[in-house]
């Protein structure tokens, strides 16, 4: 008989039916199958009848009438001969209350070591006991016969907890402390490499803590709650006690992790491993977790502290990978000079798909951690992008302005309006998460493109404007070379709008039509010259064909001002005209398309095509103020194409003359 079986006799326990004593009429012999299925069911009943026997109430033994002397009670303590320890201890501790009772206020000397010594056998029997609760999920089948009589003492020492001669402090609080005791060395002696020996450190020791808990609340469901009384609840107690040991020790988990997978790896065995399927929801835990919370017990901040630690070291490796980048640039392109590559026929750049496949898999990895994290670390990862436009640009200013105007510096303008135009189409799919960075990203990036396009725009400018400037003079009737270069560099323009993402080529190209317009049909406001014996048809037809080929390109560059297209045939028309009172036939078209083509602007016109003064000067004007008097408000005031044009020629001089007196000069 084992030694756990005589101890549950000895305290009038129902005992497991004894093995040789089961019939075995039902099977036969010769079938091995059948026996060791027969085996089984019985060790599965035994198990069962294990867990009935320890019932609630028990009966405890007879006292000894005359205790054991002290060092042998010590003795029968340390031998862990627990039953008959307690008893003699118990018969101790009565003699002590009779003498105490008999001596009154006037306790002897006797008496008081009496008590001394009933303390310290008591300690020793605590501890004995705390040691083997302790240990009973590390050594099962050493400790499993002896918790039988430690339950029955904690609850004989707690029933008794009023009466003189015991320990202070309740027996089941010091039992759940060594039950806390056991499990924390249970955590403590899973396996935890250094970060110097193993990247992997973290994420091994999670899955072995978790493999660790699992199999000891198997353990602990299977075999050593068989021998408690129910109102010990031993399950619940080992579960509660793992989510608080296992809590700290992710406390401590938390000061080691640094980097980002150790960070996430930590996370995500908090938030969902340790409540899922492998470890605490395991199907070999049920149905008894059913009853029992399989949450970590946390500090209040904790994982709020956590959270943000991780989304710290987000942003200082997005940053770090940021910096790398641009030192990649440096190195790839900006410092050999290497042109860009073309891709679908527009400037192409892995920068935004590499910002991209460092941000989505972040995000999408703490989406399955949960809602808060995946927040948290979109937010943070736009917030460091928020800077990366303008540490970029201030790099390429530093190396890449010497380029200017070179083809090639235009390219690279090029090329990050449409790297930064991508990255903020990438970025903007997080509006719905963070809205607020998504738009502060969004004015960085939009700062950007602005900034490049403006400096693309500047440099078209500074090229073209001495062309532009020798427009409607004498040399340009008779010569075309201006005009071949300012074409010349409006099919560069052209070439680096078709190069460009849609729509920031289209509004570099709109932007700097409506300028060659302004400044092109500004050269006629200028009184630079006037032509004479008929040049005028010449300097039309020129103007014309001009007009014609500029207008085309920035049609191919899909201009949205498509309206200017008519202001070089308008204007043609009236300088075309061999007759000057023809001229008031032409007008309306151009009163109609450009309401703020106003009375000093004909009047450069007509100085242009050599018609300064005179009475058919004066009936030229009158028609056009009949005109935009009849026009009224209806014309598209929003077109101003000559609103804010100076004109040289001052038109006042005849402007009080009633229209009856220019009548009459006829």
């Amino acid at each position: 008989m084992t030694r756990g079986a005589s101890i549950r006799r000895s305290l009038k326990f129902g005992l497991k039916k004894d093995k040789s004593l089961r019939p075995e009429a039902l099977v036969s012999k010769g079938n091995k199958v059948e026996e060791e299925q027969e085996e089984q069911q019985r060790e599965q009943q035994e198990a069962e009848e294990a867990y009935e026997e320890m019932q609630e109430s028990y009966t405890l033994p007879e006292i000894p009438h005359t205790p054991l002397s002290v060092m042998q009670i010590n003795k029968l303590i340390e031998m862990e001969v627990l039953e008959e320890a307690h008893l003699n201890l118990l018969a101790l501790r009565r003699e002590f209350q009779q003498e105490r009772e008999r001596c009154g206020e006037d306790s002897p000397m006797e008496l008081a070591k009496k008590e001394k010594d009933l303390h310290l056998l008591y300690g020793e029997l605590r501890s004995k006991v705390n040691a083997i609760v302790r240990d009973s999920n590390s050594l099962p089948s050493r400790n499993k016969g002896l918790l039988v009589p430690v339950a029955r003492i904690i609850q004989e020492e707690d029933r008794r907890a009023e009466e003189p001669g015991g320990l202070a402090g309740s027996w089941m609080e010091a039992w759940r402390e060594a039950v806390d005791e056991g499990v924390r060395a249970k955590v403590a002696g899973v396996h935890l490499e250094r970060a110097e020996q193993n990247a992997s450190w973290l994420a091994v020791h999670l899955g072995l803590l978790g493999k660790a808990v699992t199999e000891d609340l198997q353990q602990v469901k299977a075999e050593l709650r068989c021998s408690y009384p129910p109102s010990f609840g031993v399950f619940g107690a080992y579960v509660s006690s793992y989510g608080r040991v296992v809590g700290q020790h992710a406390g401590k988990l938390e000061q080691r992790a640094t980097e980002l997978k150790d960070l996430h790896a930590l996370l995500d065995w908090i938030i969902n491993r340790y409540q899922s399927e492998r470890i605490m929801g395991s199907p070999s835990l049920q149905p008894d977790m059913r009853d029992h919370s399989a949450q970590l017990l946390l500090e209040d901040d904790f994982l709020p502290r956590l959270r943000d630690k991780f989304c710290c070291r987000v942003k200082e490796d997005l940053r770090a990978s940021m910096g790398r980048i641009i030192t990649m640039e440096y190195e790839d392109f900006w410092r050999d000079g290497k042109p860009p590559e073309k891709e679908d026929g527009l400037l192409s750049h892995t920068m935004p798909m590499d910002i991209w496949t460092k941000v989505e898999p972040l995000v999408l990895n703490c989406r399955l951690i949960d809602a808060q994290l995946q927040q948290k670390v979109t937010s943070s990862c736009l917030q460091e992008l928020k800077d990366f436009p303008k540490r970029l640009e201030a790099e390429f200013r530093r190396h890449c302005d010497a380029l200017g105007p070179k083809p090639l510096w235009a390219e690279y303008h090029v090329t990050y309006i449409n790297c930064f135009t991508a990255l903020q189409q990438h970025m903007g799919r997080y509006r719905d998460a963070c809205p607020l960075e998504v738009d502060a990203f969004g004015a960085e990036a939009t700062a950007l493109t602005a900034r490049l396009l403006q400096a693309l725009e500047e440099q078209f400018k500074e090229e073209v404007e001495p062309y532009l400037r020798r427009m409607m003079t004498r040399k340009w009737l008779t010569n075309d070379d201006d005009f071949t270069r300012l074409h010349r560099r409006a099919e560069l323009l052209a070439q680096h709008c078709a190069l460009m993402r849609p729509p920031r080529g289209q509004e570099l190209a709109s932007r700097l039509h409506l300028l060659v317009v302004k400044r092109y049909v500004g050269q006629l406001m200028k009184n630079n010259y006037s032509c004479k014996n008929r040049k005028h048809e010449k300097a039309a037809s020129k103007m014309r064909s001009q007009w014609g080929s500029i207008s085309g390109v920035f049609h191919r560059m899909r201009s949205t001002h498509e309206w200017l297209y008519d202001a070089g045939d308008d204007l043609s028309d009236v300088i075309a005209q061999r007759n000057a009172a023809d001229i008031k036939q032409h007008l309306q078209p151009l009163v109609e398309h450009y309401p703020d083509f106003s009375r000093k602007h004909l009047a450069a016109v007509l100085h242009f095509r050599g018609l300064r003064r005179g009475r058919e000067h004066q009936l030229i004007l009158q028609r056009h103020g009949e005109l935009q008097k009849e026009a009224g408000a209806g014309g598209e005031r929003s077109r101003a194409l000559f609103a804010d044009m100076p004109a040289a020629v001052h038109t006042d001089c005849l402007s009080s003359v009633p229209s009856s007196c220019l009548a009459l000069l006829g």
